[in-house]
C-alpha cells in the first residue's frame, strides 16, 4: 500500500473517529438527560457542561489509544471481530485515563448511566464508520478509481519478488502500467514509458550488483521530476531529499524532487477549489458581458478549448475566451519566422491573429478567467507553472525541462509575476518554474496570489 496516502487517511479517520467518540457520549448523555427511554427510576442528571472534561478526553485520547492497538492497520483485510478486540483494549485504557482524572484532578463522573450508554454506543458507531469506510473504498478500487499507474523497473526477479508480496486489496491500489527489465533495456527504455504512461512514479528493484544501473534510474526519475521509489534494502545512492516510505511490507527509500503528499498540499487543493468556485459565482456577469463582446466583434465561438500537458504531460483540455480569430492555430506555422521566444515556446508581438476585443482581453488577462473551470474540475492549480500546448512539450529540446511538469499547472507562477513575455528566454521560464517547485509553501503561493493582482491590473508584460 502507499503509506503516505494511508498516513493522510489515517489521520482523517482518526478525526472522524473523534467526533464520533463525543457524538457517544453526548447521545448516552441526552437519553439520559431527556428521557428519551425510560429511566424514571434513575435521578436526573447535570446539565451538559459537567460532561465537557469528558468530551474533552474522549476525542482527543481515543483516536490515539486506538492506534496503538492497531484499530488502523490493514481497515480492508480484517474482520469485525478483530476491530471490536481493539477497541475493547482501547476502552480499558481510556477508563483508566478517566479513573486517573477523578483520581488525581478530583473531578467527577456526572452520570455512570450515560457513560455506560456511550460503552454500547461507541463501539457501535466505531465498527459503522469502519464498515463504510471500507465498503466505500473498495467500491472505488473496485472501479479503478484509486488504481494509481506505476511502472516497476529493475531486474525480473527483484520485480516479481516485490509483486508477489502484495495482497489483492494492495493489488487495486495501484495500477503496474509497465514492467521494465533494465537487464535487457537501457535507462532510455524507462524514460520513454514515463512520458508514454504520464506517470508520477516508478518503482525500481534492483539486486545489490545493479548499482550503478539503479543510479542511473533514479537520475532519469529526477530529471523527469518523478518519483524514484527504491527497495530500501540496496542503497548505494545519495540524491537530494530522499524519504521512506513502503510499498505494501517492502521498505523504500523515495527520491522526491517536488512537494510531498501532505496537509499543506491538501489545503492548498481546498484552497483552489473553494476560490475557483466563489470567483465564478462572483465573475458569472462578467462572464456573460465577455460572452458578447466576444460574439459582437467576431464571428466564432466564445471559449477556446485547447489539449495541454498537465502534472506529469498527463492531457487535459484547458479553456481560454477567444482572444484570436476562428481557424488561427492553422497559421501558427506561417508565423513561426516570428517567434520572440526562445526553445519551443511560440510568442509574438503584436500578433495578427489577435482581433481587437481579443488585445484588450489579453491586456486585462482576461481571456484567462475561464481555467477556473480546470482548477474547480482539479486539473489545474491557481498558483503553479503554466500549462504549455502539448506540441511545445513534445519539442522540449533538454530533457530536465519536464521537470516544470511535476507539479500541477497554475493560473500564475513567478514566471507571470517576473514580466511574462518580458522573460524571452525559455530556460528562464524552466528556472524560474523549477524554483518554485523547490521552494514550494502555502506562503510562497500567497505571496505569488498577491503579486500577481497588480501585475493583472497594470498589464505588465501581457501580450
Amino acid at each position: 500500500m502507499i503509506s503516505r496516502k494511508q498516513e493522510l487517511s489515517l489521520q482523517l479517520n482518526q478525526i472522524a473517529d473523534g467526533v464520533i467518540l463525543a457524538l457517544a457520549l453526548y447521545l448516552g448523555y441526552a437519553l439520559r438527560r431527556y428521557q428519551i427511554i425510560d429511566f424514571d427510576v434513575l435521578p436526573e442528571i447535570p446539565p451538559l457542561e459537567g460532561f465537557l472534561w469528558m468530551f474533552l478526553v474522549v476525542a482527543l485520547f481515543g483516536p490515539l489509544l486506538l492506534e496503538m492497538q492497531g484499530f488502523y492497520q490493514y481497515p480492508l483485510e480484517k474482520s469485525v471481530r478483530r476491530s471490536l478486540g481493539q477497541i475493547a483494549y482501547a476502552g480499558v485504557w481510556l477508563g483508566l485515563i478517566l479513573g486517573a482524572c477523578v483520581v488525581f484532578m478530583k473531578l467527577s463522573i456526572p452520570s455512570r448511566s450515560a457513560f455506560l450508554l456511550f460503552i454500547v454506543l461507541a463501539p457501535l458507531g466505531l465498527i459503522v464508520r469502519e464498515a463504510i469506510y471500507r465498503d466505500f473504498y473498495l467500491r472505488r478500487l473496485r472501479r479503478g478509481a484509486h488504481g494509481e499507474g506505476i511502472i516497476i523497473a529493475g531486474n525480473a526477479a527483484r520485480m516479481e519478488e516485490i509483486v508477489a508480496t502484495l495482497t489483492p486489496v494492495q493489488r487495486l491500489e495501484i495500477d503496474i502500467v509497465e514492467r521494465i527489465d533494465l537487464e535487457k533495456h537501457d535507462v532510455g527504455a524507462l524514460v520513454d514509458a514515463m512520458h508514454r504512461h504520464s506517470i508520477g512514479r516508478v518503482v525500481l528493484a534492483f539486486d545489490s550488483h545493479h548499482a550503478e544501473r539503479m543510479q542511473e534510474a533514479i537520475a532519469a526519475c529526477e530529471t523527469e521530476g518523478v518519483e524514484a521509489w527504491v527497495a530500501a534494502d540496496f542503497f548505494r545512492a545519495s540524491i537530494a531529499r530522499p524519504t521512506y516510505d513502503s510499498l505494501g511490507p517492502t521498505p523504500m527509500l523515495v527520491f522526491r524532487v517536488t512537494p510531498e503528499l501532505s496537509w499543506a498540499m491538501l489545503v492548498k487543493n481546498l484552497m483552489d477549489r473553494t476560490i475557483a468556485l466563489v470567483a465564478l459565482i462572483f465573475l458569472a456577469p462578467f462572464f456573460l458581458l465577455i460572452a458578447i463582446g466576444i460574439k459582437l466583434t467576431s464571428p466564432g465561438p466564445v471559449i477556446f478549448p485547447q489539449r495541454r500537458a498537465g502534472r506529469h504531460g498527463r492531457p487535459f483540455t484547458m479553456y481560454k475566451f477567444r482572444s484570436m480569430r476562428t481557424g488561427a492555430e492553422m497559421e501558427r506555422d506561417a508565423l513561426t519566422a516570428f517567434n520572440q521566444m526562445s526553445g519551443p515556446v511560440f510568442k509574438i508581438d503584436k500578433d495578427p491573429r489577435i482581433t481587437a476585443f481579443g488585445a484588450w482581453l489579453r491586456r486585462t488577462s482576461l481571456d484567462e478567467f475561464p481555467q477556473l473551470f480546470n482548477v474547480l474540475l482539479g486539473q489545474m492549480s491557481l498558483v503553479g507553472p503554466r500549462p504549455l500546448p502539448i506540441y511545445e512539450v513534445d519539442n522540449f529540446e533538454l530533457t530536465a525541462h519536464r521537470r516544470r511538469l511535476s507539479m500541477k499547472p497554475g493560473l500564475t507562477c513567478l514566471w507571470q509575476i517576473s514580466g511574462r513575455n518580458i522573460v524571452k528566454d525559455f530556460n528562464e521560464w524552466v528556472r524560474l518554474d523549477v524554483q518554485y517547485i523547490d521552494n514550494w509553501s502555502l506562503g510562497l503561493d500567497l505571496s505569488i496570489l498577491l503579486r500577481t493582482v497588480p501585475v493583472v491590473l497594470f498589464g505588465k508584460g501581457a501580450r
